[in-house]
């Protein structure tokens, strides 16, 4: 069954990945400055796995590291991340003053139960990386039958 889970999640990045494509095309197609669509490639997500970890990458662009909020469950990972940028131009007669606030946002849900202790991430050149360490299923234990 988990194989029809990771495939479903397969087919949904890819679906995801060809949209944002898209809109990046038809902005180019445009001319549409890149400040209205900040949005659209702001967030992309990658999710591999080894053979003890699960570890996503994201690119997180313009963001501060102190403004990216990870949390996380058993099988789920919220991640959220907000800027602000303030342009000034000035002229001779006037200064106008541009404010553009962001926030986004991704949940994710994980194809194995992970340990949440041991979470760790790190942002570097506008990358996040964290390193999601899998659970240990159980080992059956054995049990002696005693004879009466």
């Amino acid at each position: 069954m988990s194989e029809l889970t990771l495939w479903k999640k397969q087919e949904l990045d890819r679906l995801r990945k060809d949209l944002d494509s898209l809109f990046i095309r038809f902005r180019r197609g445009f001319g549409v400055p890149r400040t209205f669509v900040k949005g659209v490639d702001m967030l992309a997500t990658e999710l591999s796995e080894t053979g003890d970890f699960l570890v996503l990458t994201a690119r997180i662009p313009g963001v501060r590291p102190e403004n990216i909020k990870i949390s996380v469950t058993d099988d789920t990972l919220r991640l959220t991340a907000e800027s602000s940028e303030d342009v000034v131009e000035e002229g001779a007669n006037f200064q106008k003053i541009i404010k553009s606030d962001r926030s986004f946002s991704r949940t994710i849900s994980l194809p194995c139960r992970i340990v949440t202790e041991d979470v760790k991430a790190t942002y570097k050149d506008n990358v996040l990386k964290i390193e999601l360490p899998k659970c240990r299923p159980k080992q059956a234990r054995g049990v002696n039958v005693e004879v009466e």
